[in-house]
């Protein structure tokens, strides 16, 4: 499933994307909507709908403690370190427990978009989030490398 969105604001396509997969059932390394994502699957769709390539992995386990090269998979994504306040279209790499990783995309009124493994589907969650953020990123403009 493909569903290109053309919006102004790239941040605004991205978290409005990202919101589009709510209820998308959950599978662990799936990157199709039609049968299912992960926490990266929904990061990879979401990018994909704004036309944006999403070179991401698919050969990690659901419990980890460490993604090598991680810095560099966000930026091949096209995300930047975000210094500021959590904004629509942010992602998010978060620890919700000692061994497993998670990532989320920021939607509007201080919501986030994420695949819910317990739940066995892509849902959407109120902030603030009560996990430690490892990393924090915003789309860069198409033409900033």
């Amino acid at each position: 499933m493909t569903c290109q969105i053309e919006l102004g604001d790239q941040a605004q396509a991205f978290s409005l994307a990202a919101e589009m997969l709510v209820g998308t059932p959950f599978r662990l390394h799936g990157r199709d909507p039609a049968t299912g994502l992960d926490c990266v699957g929904v990061l990879s769709a979401s990018l994909a709908a704004i036309g944006r390539n999403a070179p991401l992995p698919d050969t990690y386990t659901l419990r980890t403690r460490f993604i090598a090269g991680l810095q560099g998979m966000a930026h091949d994504c096209g995300l930047r370190p975000a210094g500021t306040a959590i904004q629509p279209g942010d992602v998010l790499f978060v620890r919700i427990s000692s061994c497993q990783l998670h990532l989320l995309v920021a939607a509007r009124n201080a919501m986030f978009v994420h695949a819910h493994a317990g739940l066995r589907r892509v849902i959407l969650t109120g902030g603030p989030l009560f996990w430690p953020t490892i990393a924090h990123w915003r789309l860069a403009e198409p033409n900033q490398g």
